[in-house]
């Protein structure tokens, strides 16, 4: 019976731990490449639940030759951010709005954590995670970590599955910068997946250092 069982739940396991590749085609990719005048940059967002403080889930904005944002099994999408394997390309100021929004809401606030960095830093970040490839659910923080470790100046980043505990390693950072994102929408987000437009979201400056 007890082999019966295990028999059943094994592609239960196995599906879980199995990542879902997306590749948007080339022109697509190519269309959507978005140049911020702002200064090359790595940005962690943390989404952390209101009611329980508990961190939820980890994403990294990386802005080098082109601005990007590394959401490793995430469920954000928009048709004019094409994406490859959790790679959303095009984040322009609005859909930078639109992901930001699309997370923080009455239950989850967004802690974005931003350092800047050299240009070849930041082309390093956009390497690694574009050939990172498609993450398995609940595997976010170990990816972030794993990524954030090989880019120069972030190697003290510890390696966790964690949200928090990476927040807490990217805010000891030299000259980290980090704001904290509060919404009340609701809690259901389906209908933001085809926002057109939106409010931009509420920013708070804080203190380097994240708790």
């Amino acid at each position: 019976m007890r082999r019966f069982l295990i028999a059943l739940a094994l592609p239960l396991i196995l599906a879980a731990c199995t990542a879902e590749p997306v590749w948007a085609p080339d022109e697509a990719v190519a269309r959507a490449v978005y140049r911020s005048p702002e200064p090359p940059s790595i940005t962690l967002f943390t989404m952390v639940n209101n009611r329980s403080n508990a961190g939820a889930h980890s994403a990294l904005m990386v802005n080098a030759s082109q601005r990007v944002i590394f959401d490793p099994a995430g469920s954000w999408w928009h048709r004019t951010a094409p994406e490859r394997n959790d790679v959303h390309y095009g984040i322009t100021p609005l859909m930078l709005d639109f992901f930001i929004d699309y997370h923080a809401r009455e239950t989850y606030h967004v802690v974005m954590q931003t350092v800047e960095v050299s240009p070849e830093t930041a082309e390093r970040a956009l390497r690694l995670i574009e050939q990172n490839g498609a993450v398995p659910k609940a595997m976010c923080g170990q990816s972030i970590s794993s990524v954030l470790r090989q880019v120069p100046g972030f190697e003290s980043i510890p390696r966790s599955f964690g949200p928090k505990v990476i927040m807490r390693g990217f805010g000891q950072i030299p000259g980290v910068k980090t704001r904290k994102i509060y919404d009340d929408d609701p809690d259901d987000h389906k209908t933001m997946l085809g926002q057109d437009t939106l409010p931009a979201p509420r920013l708070e400056a804080q203190p380097a250092t994240a708790g």
